[in-house]
């Protein structure tokens, strides 16, 4: 399903390359090490949960939950979001505080609510220091990745890779249903912040995400694996994300100006949402 690279210059969909940091060179033996990493359930507090508890290959590294469940089956606050080609990020968690893999790879292991253990200890317990740590596990994740989808053929030259109403939905991203807001490029995310509403709720905001209820854009690349959707899971399938845009989202005073009533025919929508689910790697 998805792809594992352990090289800089690969393209992705189009001409989508891999942005490496010269001190954490992507290598096989630092993947495979990232890899256990993710997988050892070693890093939390109680031996009860790894990285992968939250971020099932199944499901396109995201976890079925509308919020993220750590130790003792604690609930966190957001959604678990979907470690697809992260590689490309420019901020990381919903909120983007964090600006490298290398630092975002570190904040669960600590987070009360997901691993809950401190670095020092998780160390230790590895036999590995915290940097070594922090660089094999951004490693890994920068090797997630998808492409070689159905729209990646049709964009490449082959018109027969999508059915006709796959096409009519391609037309409703770009145009009425003005999803290229937002959702731009190979990789389908401007790597921006924006209020859409969803934190909306009984007139305030429940989560003030990055302030005044603004939260990244998530890649849209494997988005049919990845349900239930938005930073809090409230959105259980595609066919309620498309209604919730459709009907111009929930009004509030910091509301995106792009987020607007779109009008769209029961022809389009189940045409985009067709669309929509051609954005998953075939390999």
């Amino acid at each position: 399903m998805f792809l594992l690279l352990a090289v800089v210059t690969i393209p992705l969909g189009l001409d989508l390359y891999l942005p490496v940091p010269e001190d954490n060179p992507l290598t096989l033996e630092g993947i495979e090490l990232g890899r256990r990493l993710f997988f050892d359930r070693r890093l939390s507090r109680d031996g009860s949960v790894s990285c992968a508890s939250c971020h099932d290959q199944a499901r396109a590294f995201s976890d079925g939950r509308a919020i993220a469940e750590g130790v003792s089956g604690r609930k966190g606050r957001r959604n678990s979001p979907a470690l697809i080609n992260r590689g490309y990020g420019r901020l990381f968690f919903w909120d983007g505080r964090a600006i490298s893999l290398e630092e975002q790879v570190l904040k669960p292991i600590e987070d009360p609510n997901e691993m809950d253990l401190p670095l020092a200890d998780a160390a230790v317990r590895v036999g590995l220091d915290t940097a070594t740590i922090s660089r094999a596990l951004a490693s890994f994740v920068r090797s997630i990745l998808s492409g070689d989808s159905l729209y990646d053929r049709y964009v490449a030259g082959n018109r027969a890779a999508l059915t006709t109403e796959q096409q009519l939905g391609l037309q409703v991203f770009r145009g009425k249903g003005n999803c290229t807001a937002c959702h731009v490029g190979p990789n389908f995310t401007d790597e921006r912040l924006h209020n859409t509403g969803v934190a909306w709720k009984d007139g305030k905001l429940a989560d003030t995400g990055a302030g005044q209820g603004n939260f990244k854009t998530p890649t849209l690349r494997e988005i049919a694996r990845t349900a239930p959707y938005m930073h809090d899971g409230s959105l259980a399938t595609l066919e309620e994300v498309v209604e919730y845009y459709d009907r111009g989202g929930n009004r509030n005073p910091e509301l995106d100006a792009e987020i607007r009533r779109l009008h769209l025919s029961v022809d389009e929508k189940q045409s985009l949402i067709a669309f929509l689910r051609v954005l998953s790697s075939l390999n």
